[in-house]
């Protein structure tokens, strides 16, 4: 029997505790390693993305293989929205472009659920995407990478 490895922070979350885990995912994803994502997962997680439903870590990693070689110059913020001792829910925007260049920001909120070692247990996404044009971007940092720390938030853009 494995025993997993504590995923810090982990419950119960405090406020600040809460805050660091959701830029821990959102770092994380700006990196758009699907493995390395995949192992904040439980084992067995359960998904919703949008109208996909995902079960455990292979079919995670899969998803997340699909979703970026589709999605070009990826770049992610994510932002609190509330939390308890072992659920988190947040609120997110993210741009990128297809393959005929049209850029596109998908607005989100996603309702997370931990396990005691602090792995996700559950994730339930829902997305839309809206056309921009390119002067309408508002994240502009490298890729893959993370956030600069003086980037604004979803707040400070307005959105």
């Amino acid at each position: 029997m494995t025993v997993a490895v504590p995923r810090f922070p982990i419950p119960p979350f405090s406020y600040d505790e809460a805050v660091l885990k959701v830029r821990m995912a959102e770092n994380a994803w700006n990196g758009r390693d699907p493995a390395k994502v995949a192992l904040a997962y439980t084992p067995d997680t359960k998904w919703r993305n949008r109208s996909e439903f995902l079960s455990g870590r292979a079919e995670v990693e899969a998803f997340l293989t699909r979703k970026w070689s589709v999605e070009s110059g990826y770049r992610l913020i994510k932002e609190i929205w509330t939390h308890s001792d072992t659920r988190i829910a947040v609120r997110f925007c993210y741009e990128y472009h297809d393959d005929a260049g049209q850029w596109y920001r998908a607005h989100g909120n996603e309702n997370w659920a931990f396990d005691a070692d602090g792995y996700m247990a559950e994730r339930h996404a829902s997305i839309n995407d809206v056309p921009i044009a390119d002067s309408e971007r508002l994240f502009h940092w490298p890729t893959p990478g993370s956030r600069p720390d003086g980037h604004p938030g979803l707040t400070e853009l307005g959105l």
